[in-house]
């Protein structure tokens, strides 16, 4: 794939969606902390539905902190991992109020410091709540970016990388989220929906899937 075929599949992603965000539910850096820090392995829709019922409760690091692992874990039992996720949010919040004045640091380092923050999570803050041009890169993204040729690589580090190279920079905002909604929503897992793909024939993914035929 060469440069002018990976400029129009973003020009062609800000066209159809032109300001693209996360599903997750949040209304300040912490909540989208928390939120990205419960998402793992888990749905953007079931995270939403626990946190709705604990941000109106608690929604500060004070707040969380406050109610304890046990009663944190009464919010999130519908969540996988909830109990290794409810420690690390409990320990995040500690830390948050001891070093960081109780707000969300801005800094990649300090960020992945924190328990349950990797560098995935990490650059969704960054991007996401701060504006920096990052590109966490979780299965949706690595599919899309293999499978089209946007960006191949063999491991989560080596796709970011690369798009990282490649996806110009009036894109790379916002990339991350139009490959995310892509993965989930058109380039899936098992059976690409080829025929309703806006970047079809920019793909190099062979073959393409056809448009399903409707049992007569």
């Amino acid at each position: 794939m060469n440069a002018d075929q990976r400029m129009e599949i973003f020009r062609r992603f800000r066209t159809a969606n032109p300001h693209p965000t996360t599903e997750l539910e949040y209304t300040t850096p912490f909540e989208l902390l928390i939120s990205v820090i419960l998402s793992a392995q888990a749905t953007d829709v079931s995270v939403n539905k626990a946190t709705r019922l604990l941000f109106p409760v608690a929604s500060t690091p004070a707040a969380i902190y406050a109610l304890g692992v046990e009663e944190l874990t009464s919010y999130i039992r519908t969540i996988g991992l909830y109990r290794n996720k409810a420690k690390n949010v409990i320990e995040t919040c500690r830390i948050l109020l001891e070093k960081h004045g109780g707000e969300v640091p801005r800094l990649r380092t300090d960020l992945e410091a924190l328990p349950g923050v990797g560098r995935k999570t990490a650059n969704v803050v960054l991007n996401t709540a701060f504006g920096e041009p990052t590109i966490a890169v979780d299965t949706h993204i690595f599919r899309v970016s293999n499978r089209t040729g946007l960006a191949p690589g063999k491991n989560v580090d080596q796709v970011e990388l690369e798009l990282l190279k490649v996806v110009p920079d009036e894109f790379k905002h916002d990339a991350h989220h139009w490959l995310i909604l892509h993965g989930r929503y058109t380039c899936v897992a098992r059976t690409p929906q080829c025929w309703n793909c806006i970047i079809a024939d920019l793909c190099e993914y062979q073959p393409k899937t056809p448009l399903p035929t409707k049992a007569v």
